[in-house]
């Protein structure tokens, strides 16, 4: 049986292309495969699964010589601790290569610059299975673009992207705005989640000039939902970072529609780094960064410790 994961704090494009690829490998390819999650999915993973009549992948168990692949990551970091203990069959990602992953013997790894795993997976499948694959399944990798491009806003969007948005969207019959707009209603509904779990829920290690941060986004298309908590999501930071063993917490609290980022200011530090990367001058306790929609793409390359 081969494991199929994605990244800790699963997000919508991990979780679903998780499936994704466990029909492909099933279905197309005769090869027992399983879906399996790190984590509780976000809350527009949960709206997809749950619209498309899927059940929440069980937690990832992972045990030395297990078969994996491995999708939307390649980062040792988002990975289980003895992930170099396993059978890595295949990587498909979107990410930049960051090293560390090690295999006995020649693996398939397929890294592609678009905005989706889901997308590089519709790819790779080519025909027949792109012309045979269920409804659900063309549901998943829909979801997954319009989750990774933000409905075609982000700077991560490519053609692609859109081309294959587009045509499934055209064959299920799906109003894409419509469906956009209900899944980021979902995905700025975080009321049930502590100070701790929104700092974690989409965020990545990083190390940036000899500082460990991690750097975590709430795409939401209610802002002042999630600003209404920034007193104690600050107070929350220090904690999360002596926990997680980093040296910063930034959180970076995206518009969907504005296409902008407000960025918590918690202390002289994160002033600092927020001054020096995105040429701006910050007084108080946070700071408006318009047009900063994507941590892949404009946050992570910007930042200066």
């Amino acid at each position: 049986m081969i494991k199929i994961f994605g990244h800790t704090a699963p997000d919508t494009d991990a979780t679903a292309s998780a499936l994704i690829w466990e029909w492909y490998l099933n279905e197309m390819q005769d090869k027992p495969a399983k879906a399996y999650v790190q984590g509780e999915p976000n809350t527009e993973a949960a709206f997809v699964l749950k619209r498309w009549g899927f059940e929440t992948p069980e937690l990832l168990d992972l045990q030395a010589g297990d078969k994996a692949v491995i999708v939307d990551t390649n980062n040792p970091a988002e990975l289980p601790a003895n992930i170099n203990d396993a059978d890595i069959k295949q990587i498909i990602d979107h990410h930049m290569l960051v090293g560390g992953l090690t295999s006995s013997v020649p693996i398939n790894v397929t890294i592609r610059p678009v905005a989706a795993t889901a997308t590089v997976m519709f790819s790779i499948m080519r025909s027949p299975a792109q012309n045979t694959m269920p409804d659900a399944i063309k549901g998943l990798i829909l979801s997954c673009i319009i989750s990774d491009t933000l409905e075609f806003r982000s700077p991560t969007t490519t053609p692609r992207d859109i081309d294959v948005a587009n045509r499934l969207a055209e064959n299920l019959n799906i109003d894409i705005p419509e469906y956009a707009a209900e899944m980021f209603a979902a995905k700025s509904d975080i009321a049930h989640f502590s100070d701790a779990e929104l700092l974690r829920m989409d965020s990545k290690k990083f190390e940036v000039g000899g500082t460990n941060f991690r750097v975590s986004v709430l795409e939401t298309t209610s802002p002042a939902t999630v600003l209404e908590r920034k007193g104690n999501l600050m107070e929350s930071m220090t904690s999360v970072a002596t926990e997680d063993g980093v040296d910063q917490v930034l959180l970076f609290i995206i518009d969907i529609l504005t296409e902008s980022a407000t960025l918590l200011i918690p202390n002289d530090f994160v002033k600092s780094v927020a001054e020096k990367s995105f040429d701006c001058k910050v007084d108080g306790d946070s700071v408006h960064l318009p047009g900063i929609m994507s941590r892949k793409k404009q946050i992570i390359p910007s930042l200066k410790a």
